[in-house]
């Protein structure tokens, strides 16, 4: 299994809304994205559902600065 194999199956939440933005920006941006943003989007798969959700549907920010970032570009391409 490829690692960005590895990646779509941590993207798979149980919850489509969720389900639905991060595979589709690992589909559509994960070759773009820079080393560091390849780290940030595993640290943020490694995230709890409820923080995903409120980050990234309900508009709230990470504290940590890396992660949000991560989340703006996720924002930005999907929302």
């Amino acid at each position: 299994m490829t690692h960005k194999a590895k990646l779509k199956w941590h993207c798979r939440r149980g919850m489509r809304e969720l389900d639905l933005l991060l595979e589709g920006f690992l589909v559509d941006r994960y070759e773009a994205l820079s080393a560091a943003d390849r780290a940030s989007l595993e640290r943020l798969l490694d995230c709890r559902n409820e923080d995903l959700m409120a980050w990234l549907i309900n508009g709230d920010s990470p504290k940590d600065e890396q992660l949000a970032g991560i989340v703006n570009q996720i924002r930005t391409r999907h929302l």
